[in-house]
């Protein structure tokens, strides 16, 4: 049977005197348990205060996380913003550009929708945006592709344009027209293939369309005459000139003068023999005047 008391004895050093202590075997029992008590107590302590350290650093952690990840989000959205102020601004000027060049759609006219609420995960606002962003990048690059393609027609048809022969060579009037007509000197029927336009001797003669002098030179039935090369098969003649101003190989715009009104060569009067020739065949000039 185990004891009910338990003796302790003290034994100071240096010291013949022995000092005894007797404890029942209850209350050894009860200090025991007060001490196990009291030690997971403060075990327990102790484990609150690291993990209430340890979540606090991952609390700021995660605030400090969360601020650059709102950050983030801010600039996306402003990036995402601009990106769709951009393709309005290129949509629009699409729309403008082929209406006045009467030019049909782009590959793809239609804009990316763009909206809805936010999004609780941040992960899945951020996917969420990018692809947005890649939406009206793709969006970006077409109308880009359309713009060039736009530069592409208008340059073309501005340098049409420009060696399409337009207007009168010089002020004057006109005496005889494109076509058959009698032969002034032999008085037989022959085909002209320009038009007279009369005017006094020393009046500019300006080139109708952008080009290239090809020939400055003095035919027998021309007299003194200049040739342009305007290109699209383009080329315009100008005759009987008392003066040429030009030089073989030099460029002329559009009323540049390039020549002077005179009666040389085989010539009734002051004036200027204007032809037109297309792909090396005549026209009538009348339709370009």
């Amino acid at each position: 049977m185990p004891p009910k008391r338990f003796t302790i004895l003290v034994i100071p050093e240096g010291s013949h005197k022995v000092r005894r202590f007797s404890v029942e075997r209850v209350v050894l029992k009860r200090f025991f348990a007060v001490a196990a008590f009291l030690s997971i107590g403060f075990f327990l302590l102790v484990f609150d205060y690291v993990q209430i350290n340890l979540d606090q650093k991952e609390l700021h952690r995660l605030r400090v996380e969360n601020r650059s990840q709102g950050e983030d989000l801010h600039k996306l959205m402003v990036k995402l913003d601009d990106l769709r102020k951009e393709l309005v601004v290129l949509a629009q000027n699409d729309a403008k550009v082929r209406v006045m060049a009467k030019l049909t759609k782009p590959k793809n006219d239609s804009l990316a929708g763009i909206g809805g609420p936010a999004e609780a995960d941040v992960s899945k606002q951020f996917d969420d945006i990018q692809r947005r962003i890649d939406t009206i990048r793709r969006q970006i690059d077409l109308r880009r592709e359309s713009q060039e393609e736009i530069q592409g027609f208008l340059n073309d048809e501005r340098s049409l344009l420009s060696a399409k022969p337009t207007g009168w060579p010089v002020k004057g009037w006109l005496t005889s027209t494109f076509g058959m007509r009698r032969d002034p000197f032999t008085g037989k029927r022959k085909m002209h293939e320009g038009l007279d336009i009369a005017a006094r001797t020393g009046t500019d003669v300006r080139v109708t369309a952008d080009g290239i002098v090809s020939s400055v030179r003095t035919e027998p039935g021309y007299g003194k005459m200049v040739v342009v090369e305007h290109g699209y098969g383009y080329r315009t003649y100008y005759s009987h000139n008392s003066k040429n101003y030009v030089k073989v190989g030099q460029r002329v715009k559009r009323g540049d003068r390039i020549a002077a009104v005179g009666n040389t060569g085989r010539s009734t009067g002051s004036h200027v023999h204007y032809e037109i020739r297309l792909n090396g065949l005549p026209v009538n000039p009348k339709k370009y005047l």
